[in-house]
């Protein structure tokens, strides 16, 4: 599998599950693609099929994990392995008051001898080298010298990948949706990390919304990582494998529903719920005319229980369905 970075999907709690996921490979093909972050003990102690199970479709696609004890981390790898991921990832990033209160996430910044350790472990027992996902800094230590220290100290242990949200976490007084929008972007930061180090791969990530936007981050950086962008305009990203990577051919969205709704028919045989798989498509066509009639639709067809004949497509704007 490809380890190209040039685009990632960001790990997003309750947006990023394999529904959504599988919708947005349908958009983009090159994309890389990450999960919802999973707490090692969830993994351990949980259903692990219920977290880890994917379409074999969705590759290339990573697994984000929390987690700050090593002998945890390395459990809950060694619970993934079998799923063969193509990437786990460690978040450093998150500052939620709830992720604060286990450990992990973005104060584990503060400990990068424990990110380390990790990184270590992880590698000495299973032979996965974790991806380090974590932000320009945090509080008051938002100095650049805080933030090479820690890329340093974690890229000794052997990690090579290190996905920066360019902003800074404010681990009181902001809540998580407000942690994404209010510290400002400092992309510089970012690309200063990839000339400071040129043989780690280095992916940018923060307030970027187009494939344009992404090209230009892309001239000072190894990657671009998109989050409620992605989310909140899908079809937007019909256009990147052609800007980024120069595919002839871009995606035709009659095609996608199509291809959609045949794994939407598989999945609810499984047992998944109709609601489930329906909520990756109501920003389909956010934006564009037509849009707000495609999100009654498909509440109708949530409230009727099912799909009207002539499945998505006949729900679609009418030059889809032509």
């Amino acid at each position: 599998m490809s380890d190209d970075r040039r685009l990632s999907l960001a790990p997003m709690m309750e947006r990023t599950d394999r529904h959504f996921r599988f919708l947005l490979r349908q958009i983009t093909r090159r994309t890389r693609l990450y999960s919802e972050m999973v707490v090692d003990r969830t993994l351990i102690h949980g259903d692990p099929a219920r977290h880890l199970d994917f379409h074999p479709e969705e590759r290339p696609l990573a697994l984000q994990i929390g987690s700050a004890d090593p002998g945890l981390a390395v459990r809950a790898v060694q619970i993934a392995l079998p799923w063969k991921y193509d990437e786990i990832n460690l978040n450093v990033g998150c500052p939620s008051p709830r992720v604060q209160a286990g450990g992990f996430g973005v104060v584990l910044m503060r400990a990068p001898g424990c990110v380390a350790e990790i990184v270590r472990a992880v590698y000495a027992e299973t032979g996965m080298l974790l991806t380090i996902k974590h932000r320009v800094g945090l509080d008051d230590r938002g100095d650049y010298s805080f933030l090479a220290r820690f890329v340093e100290t974690v890229a000794a242990a052997g990690a090579r990948v290190f996905v920066v949200h360019a902003r800074r976490a404010w681990t009181a007084g902001l809540d998580p949706r407000a942690n994404r929008t209010v510290p400002p972007l400092e992309h510089a930061k970012v690309y200063r990390l990839k000339r400071d180090f040129p043989e780690l791969t280095i992916v940018t990530n923060g307030g970027i919304t187009t494939p344009e936007q992404a090209l230009d981050h892309l001239r000072h950086s190894d990657g671009v990582m998109v989050g409620r962008a992605m989310w909140d305009y899908p079809w937007r990203w019909a256009a990147a494998d052609r800007a980024i990577w120069g595919e002839e051919r871009g995606r035709d969205r009659r095609a996608v529903l199509e291809r959609y709704e045949a794994y939407l028919h598989e999945q609810l045989a499984k047992g998944a719920p109709l609601r489930a798989l329906l909520r990756p498509l109501f920003n389909l066509y956010k934006g564009e005319p037509g849009g707000r009639r495609w999100r009654q639709r498909l509440d109708a067809a949530l409230r009727a229980g099912r799909l009207p004949a002539g499945g998505l497509v006949a729900l679609a704007p009418g030059k889809v369905r032509a």
